[in-house]
This record gives C-alpha cells, sequence and structure tokens, in this order.
C-alpha cells in the first residue's frame, strides 16, 4: 500500500514537471510565426505586392539616361583627278568618341496614370492577402495543436482502458480459480484486450502523424502540449444573432476584401486599356557630344543641346489595342462573378461557425452528462457484479462506453474551441489576442 502510495506521488510530481515544460497554444503560435514556410511565403508577397506603388509612381517620373560610345574608324577616300578635295586623298585611321544624356518627362500619358492608381489598389489587395494568410496560420496552428491533444488523449484513455481490461481479465481469472465464474469471463476479458492492444498501436501511429504536421508548423519537436484545463469555459457568440455575424463578416471578411479590390482592378484596366487609344506628350531634353580625332576634315568636336516637346498619336496596332480591350471588359465580367462568389461562401461560411459554436455548446454539455452517465453505469455494473446480478461482459462494455464518451467529450471541447476561431476568422477579427484567449482554456 505504501508503495503504491509512493508510485502515485512520483507520477503526479512528473505530471506536474512535464506541464511546467510543456508548450502552450500562443508559443506554439508564435513558433509558427517564425517556423511555417508557408507563413514565411506570405509575408514575402506582401513585400513584393508593397513595391508596386513605387514602380506605379516611376511611371510619372522623369528618366534619365547617359549614353556612350568609342569607335575606331578606318577611311579610304578617293576623290577624281581635278576634285579640289583630292588633296585629301588617303587611308586615315582615327578614333572617334561621344556621349550624351536625355531625360523625357511625361507630360499627359493616361495609361501611366492609370496604371499608378492600380498600383495602390495592389498594395491594398496584397494587404488583404496578407492578413488573410495571418488568420489562416492561427486556424492550422490551432487545428494541429488540437489534433495533436486528441491524439494524446486517445493513447492515454487507450492505455487506461487497458489497465482496466487488465485488472477485470485478472479478477475474472481469479473467479474462474474459485469457481465462482466460467472460462467465458476470462476469454471476453482477453478478447478485449487484444482489440485494445490494437488501437493502441493504431492511436500512437497517429499521434506521430499529427506530431510531426505540427513540427512542419513550427520547425520545432514539442512532444509536450498542455491539455485543457480548468480554464476552459462555454461561451455563447456574442452578439447572439447570426444575422449580425454575416453582416460584420461581409464587411471586414479579408477574402471579400481582396476580392473587392480584384474588381477594382479589373475595373481599372479596362480604363487603362481604353487609354491606349488617346495620344501622348512627352517633354524631351537631350544634350550630346561627339568627338574625333582625325577624318576628312580633320579632327573635330561637336555639341549638340536641344529641348522640345514630343507628341505621339496611337493609329493602328493591327487590332491589339482592341482586342486588349475586350480581354478586359471579360476579366471584369469575371471579377464581379469572384466578389459575388467570395460573399456568398464567406456568409456560408460565417453560419456554419456560428452554428458550429452554438451546437458545439450543446454537445459538450450533453457529453459531459453523458461522461458522468456513463460513470455511473460502470459503478453500477461493477457493484453488480460483486452481487452476481451483472456480468463479466456488462463491465467491459460499461468501460468501453466511459471511454469512448470521454474520448468523444475532448473531441467536442476542441471542436468547440476551434469552431470559436474559425467564427471570428470569419469577421475578421482573427490576432494574437484571440489566440492567448483560447490559450487561457489550456493549464
Amino acid at each position: 500500500m505504501e508503495l503504491k502510495f509512493l508510485q502515485s506521488i512520483s507520477i503526479a510530481f512528473l505530471a506536474a514537471s512535464n506541464i511546467a515544460q510543456a508548450a502552450d497554444l500562443l508559443e506554439t503560435y508564435h513558433a509558427a510565426q517564425t517556423g511555417d514556410p508557408v507563413f514565411a511565403a506570405a509575408r514575402a508577397t506582401q513585400q513584393a505586392g508593397q513595391e508596386k506603388l513605387a514602380q506605379g509612381r516611376a511611371l510619372l517620373m522623369p528618366s534619365i539616361n547617359l549614353n556612350a560610345n568609342t569607335t575606331f574608324n578606318d577611311q579610304t577616300t578617293n576623290y577624281q583627278a581635278g576634285s579640289p578635295f583630292s588633296a585629301a586623298n588617303g587611308n586615315k585611321r582615327y578614333n572617334s568618341n561621344g556621349y550624351g544624356v536625355n531625360l523625357t518627362q511625361p507630360l499627359f500619358r493616361a495609361q501611366n496614370w492609370l496604371a499608378y492608381t492600380e498600383t495602390q489598389l495592389q498594395v491594398a489587395q496584397a494587404d488583404a492577402q496578407f492578413k488573410a494568410a495571418e488568420q489562416d496560420l492561427v486556424l492550422r496552428v490551432a487545428q494541429n495543436y488540437f489534433d495533436v491533444l486528441i491524439a494524446q488523449d486517445s493513447v492515454q484513455l487507450v492505455e487506461a482502458q487497458k489497465t482496466a481490461i487488465t485488472e477485470q481479465m485478472a479478477q475474472a481469472k481469479r473467479n474462474f480459480e474459485v469457481g465462482t465464474a466460467t472460462i467465458t469471463d476470462t476469454l471476453e476479458a482477453q478478447s478485449r484486450l487484444d482489440l485494445v492492444a490494437a488501437q493502441e498501436v493504431a492511436a500512437k501511429n497517429n499521434l506521430d502523424v499529427k506530431r510531426s504536421s505540427l513540427q512542419q508548423l513550427t520547425n520545432s519537436v514539442s512532444n509536450d502540449l498542455r491539455p485543457l484545463g480548468a480554464g476552459f469555459k462555454l461561451e455563447a457568440p456574442k452578439p447572439a444573432n447570426i444575422e449580425q455575424w454575416v453582416d460584420n463578416a461581409l464587411i471586414a471578411n479579408p477574402q471579400i476584401t481582396i476580392a473587392q479590390v480584384s474588381a477594382g482592378l479589373a475595373e481599372k484596366e479596362v480604363s487603362r486599356n481604353q487609354a491606349a487609344h488617346l495620344p501622348t506628350l512627352d517633354l524631351v531634353a537631350n544634350y550630346a557630344k561627339n568627338s574625333a580625332s582625325g577624318g576628312s576634315f580633320g579632327s573635330n568636336d561637336n555639341t549638340n543641346k536641344s529641348v522640345g516637346v514630343q507628341l505621339n498619336v496611337p493609329l493602328f496596332q493591327g487590332g491589339a489595342v482592341s482586342s486588349k480591350s475586350r480581354e478586359a471588359l471579360a476579366n471584369q465580367e469575371r471579377s464581379k462573378q469572384d466578389l459575388e462568389n467570395a460573399r456568398r461562401s464567406v456568409t456560408t461560411q460565417t453560419r456554419q461557425a456560428y452554428l458550429g459554436v452554438v451546437s458545439g455548446m450543446a454537445q459538450v454539455q450533453a457529453l459531459q452528462q453523458a461522461l458522468a452517465s456513463s460513470q455511473s453505469l460502470l459503478d453500477a455494473s461493477k457493484l453488480g457484479q460483486e452481487v452476481g446480478i451483472r456480468t463479466n461482459l456488462d463491465v467491459l462494455n460499461a468501460q468501453q462506453q466511459l471511454y469512448s464518451t470521454r474520448r468523444d467529450l475532448y473531441q467536442a471541447q476542441y471542436n468547440y474551441l476551434l469552431s470559436q476561431l474559425r467564427l471570428k476568422a470569419a469577421v475578421g477579427g482573427l490576432g494574437e489576442p484571440e489566440v492567448n484567449q483560447v490559450n487561457l482554456a489550456l493549464h
């Protein structure tokens, strides 16, 4: 008895030590922010998208180019006899050099201005996509975190069930030896034990798979995670109005923002392609200096300076401009349909998340009651077996029901927390504070 007491204390101490060192959901989320390659790619995509604004602004700014040249010349001159230039006959070899600077400042280019306004929308699109990636990271971390927890719970429940069945089988053997039970009780217990042993192997393999998936997100190994504790509470959505949640989602959901920006870009693209029919006007300035060390007229230096306005009127480009305009109109219609599809999808997702929270609460409460009933059934079955009104099979069935109910309860609790996160993601309000709120449910 004293040995069992000391073992219980040791087990409790080790469990407390593991919990103290275990990673929680918030720590796992922080690790995923730096370790997940998908999120890193999304961050790089946002940074690339923000550069679009500078590129669009450059279309309105002057462009300055420097050019230079050096040339070796081998010149042979033959004038006819009697020509006043016949004295210049002969072969001359010399170098000519030159450099120049030209500046072009757009004065009127409708396409460039519209392209600049497009880049402003492209930056907004990149920001919305990154916000969606941030929320997606939270959901993926939470999903993988709770997948590991339920896998751990399954292993622990199978091991506990295995221990209970082993004790039940030992009792059946003792009863058979003293003649108070038949060999059937022992065989029933052995059959259940073999089945649980197979379930234990499958549960441990599943745990390894789930841990690997979480490791892929965080790029780190954490075999111990904080489970649900006393901080777990059931809270109804606020406001408790599904239509209000849908309305908020249609305003703030990142997927809708992305679709709206895409529709705006498509509209701008139509205008930009149509503007290709318009003339362009540029201010052009040039400075050039050329020199030659020889030639028919000897060494010379030339300097040229010019400033002017250049008008370009597109007349015909093989039908390319009209074709691109029609293409842009078709893409505009596509973007409108994509926006409508995004609104419908977000509406459905928001309703599902809201109902997931509400039904999750009801399911957790029902399973909590079912767990208490299953425990009472097991206790009554064991007592009934002692007085001879229940069989060994009744006890085994009651044990199976108890562990199955407990596993279902754990799963329902995790699903409830995930539904809460999905509901907040639907309205664009999922971030670190929401992760920390769920984290308070862990111990």
